[in-house]
């Protein structure tokens, strides 16, 4: 059967198959042949066999930390031995379980005196790796930059030291027994774990057969940087890893699409032994946060963000305070921002730190999605209890919901999608639009002075919206409901008639906005991308036009204070950041992630408790300082490219 599936995968590539899962706390153990969490994968309406490994008998400890024993390893890559003990302290200080020493990033390596150094000084449990096959093509080298561009940075695919000089080791470019000696060595001093390749693993068992000290455990591994196979082909690997004599069985690949992902949790779940099961790229990011509720063996988290040794790794201290990693457990749901672009986003700060605050089991994550209907349809188990839809699926997000609630459907537009526990279906709701009403009225009865008692500021006013996709109709109709009079203005002016025709609105092109001032004291909401990160020159429109504006919003807050912002203050206009929006609707969605009572008066409460000055004042920092290490990022891959092109 699994070679009937693998045709119809051929076949009926749009047809993916359906991720399902099915836990139990109670009786949950990882990799035990009476795990009750299973995966099973159907296509379409036709049955096919699930992935069963079998058991190696390999018996490796684990330290189990939390609710989950899978452990957190912190690769650790320096030119020289000295600054790797460094990186080896701060490993243990964040938190980790154990450490990777790549020996192939030493310069002036001497195999015996640098590794009983390392071990000697090493506080932790020890990962040796030496990889083969140096990469010195500078197209390559090109080509891998470009690829971490592309991938909007969720994480920056660095996986190479630079000293200013010359491009750093990628890996070691030398005699392959002289390697594989080093590996020996390694195993000999003391290691507790050593990462062998596939290509040579049986080789390397087989020398060490009957010399193997009793601790150290062999992880044999296969990289794939160019696709994740089909299950059948990931099955057939984990049976030849194995047959290598592996402890521990380790599966990198990459995704192409986020749903790729789902067949490495599907081989994850079903081993019968200890399997380290990752899916690089930021497409991949969920297969590291995630593996702790799947029975992984390990994840890596680097110690600063950008510096990894594959692509896609989240850092150890977003792995145990953003995420909560330790208490993810298989019984955690999951939640998640569904959208393209998404690495930009600030929603799983906002609502996993809710969620730890009140106790609630869920952990909430980044979702780069292509496909909309397709992730729904393959994630399809409960435990994917809820998502957060934004740029560009909150429209198709209509379609792929079983049922919306009234006011989506009058917009047109659903950010939230909940998954309903008895039967699976969907339903999606709009909090967008209380978000961003409800800021721009506190704007108003602020710069006016007016009680929040009384009428809407909004009913009589002018109100220009930019953009005609999910968020401008979600403000088009609010403002609309508050009695504004509504002008959509949108790059292709058809849509933008469109929308107006739908609900009692006038349209005009984007291009015709500079020269549009009917009266003083209106109102403009920009809901499109223009001025998002990276591209914060760029403003919808021109300074010299914001002088008969009295309110301006903006529903992009990374950065903050967007030019468009930081224009309309200069001209004289209050200014409302999508920062507020951001948080106001956010409450909404949390009463109906958790069924817990988030907002109670206003969104100045935050999440259920009262929501005091200082904690305000808390959260922007946070998400601040986030703004400053994704600039940061971007520092750091200009300067490489430019060194890289000379």
């Amino acid at each position: 059967m699994l070679g009937s599936f693998a045709k119809l995968e051929r076949i009926l590539p749009s047809h993916q198959p359906t991720f399902t899962t099915t836990l139990s706390s109670s009786t949950y153990r990882p990799n035990t042949p009476n795990n009750p969490l299973y995966l099973s994968l159907r296509l379409c309406d036709m049955e096919t066999t699930n992935v069963l490994l079998a058991s190696s008998g390999a018996n490796v400890p684990r330290v189990e930390t939390g609710k989950n024993p899978t452990l957190i390893c912190v690769p650790v890559m320096a030119e020289s031995v000295e600054k790797m003990v460094v990186d080896i302290y701060k490993a243990k200080a964040s938190g980790a379980d154990l450490v990777e020493i790549r020996l192939d990033s030493l310069t002036g390596f001497s195999p015996r005196g640098d590794i009983e150094a390392l071990i000697r000084e090493c506080p932790l449990p020890t990962l040796f790796t030496y990889r083969f096959g140096s990469i010195q093509s500078l197209s390559r080298i090109i080509e891998f930059l470009l690829y971490c561009i592309g991938s909007k940075m969720g994480s920056l695919s660095v996986n190479y030291l630079y000293d200013n000089t010359k491009l750093g080791r990628w890996s070691y470019d030398g005699d392959e027994n002289e390697r594989l000696d080093v590996l020996r060595l390694a195993m000999d001093l003391g290691a507790d774990y050593i990462d062998v390749e596939l290509q040579v693993a049986r080789e390397f068992n087989n020398s060490i057969y009957g010399k193997k000290p009793e601790k150290c455990k062999v992880i044999v591994s296969s990289h794939n940087y160019q696709m994740t196979p089909s299950v059948e082909d990931l099955g057939n690997l984990v049976a030849k890893i194995q047959a290598t004599g592996a402890d521990i069985v380790k599966i990198a690949t990459t995704a192409l699409d986020i749903t790729d992902v789902a067949r490495i949790f599907q081989i994850t779940v079903h081993s019968q032994v200890p399997i380290i099961g990752l899916v690089m790229g930021e497409r991949g990011l969920i297969s590291r946060i995630l593996c702790a509720k799947f029975g992984g063996f390990l994840t890596f988290g680097t110690l600063e963000s950008g510096i990894v040794s594959a692509p896609g790794q989240p850092t150890i201290n977003d792995l145990l305070n953003l995420y909560n990693f330790r208490q993810l457990g298989p019984d955690t749901k999951v939640f998640g921002i569904i959208g393209k672009p998404v690495s930009h986003s600030k929603s799983p700060i906002l609502y996993n730190e809710a969620f730890k605050s009140v106790g609630f089991n869920g952990v909430y994550v980044h979702l780069l999605v292509d496909d909309v209907a397709k992730f729904l349809q393959t994630y399809s188990s409960c435990d994917f209890a809820g998502f957060s839809c934004t740029i560009p699926h909150k429209e198709a997000a209509v379609k792929c919901s079983d049922e919306v609630d009234p006011v989506a459907k009058s917009i047109g537009a659903v950010n939230c999608i909940i998954r309903r526990e008895s039967d699976g279906k969907l339903f999606g709701y709009n909090t967008d639009y209380v978000g961003a009403i409800s800021a721009i009225e506190d704007g108003l009865r602020a710069k006016h002075n007016l009680s929040s008692s009384g009428s809407s500021p909004l009913a009589g006013k002018l109100f220009v919206v930019i953009g005609a996709g999910g968020a401008g109709k979600a403000l088009a109709y609010g403002a609309k409901e508050k009695g504004a009079r509504v002008v959509i203005a949108n790059r292709t002016y058809d849509r933008a008639r469109e929308l107006a025709d739908t609900i009692g609105a006038d349209a005009l092109s984007l291009a015709d906005l500079g020269n549009f001032h009917p009266e003083d004291d209106m109102i403009l909401a920009n809901t499109t991308s223009i001025g998002m990160q990276p591209k914060i020159d760029e403003t919808p429109v021109s300074k010299h036009a914001l002088r008969y504006y009295s309110l301006v919003f903006d529903a992009v807050y990374t950065p903050k204070i967007t030019r468009l912002l930081r224009e309309a203050e200069e001209s004289g206009a209050t200014i409302v950041s999508g920062l507020e929006m951001f948080i106001g609707q956010a409450y909404e969605q949390f009463e109906r992630f958790t069924g817990l009572p988030g907002m109670m008066n206003h969104p100045r409460n935050y999440f259920g408790k009262p929501c005091q000055s200082t904690d305000k004042v808390r959260l922007v920092k946070i998400l601040y300082m986030q703004q400053i290490m994704f600039s940061f990022v971007i520092q750091i891959i200009s300067t490489l490219l430019g060194v890289f092109l000379l």
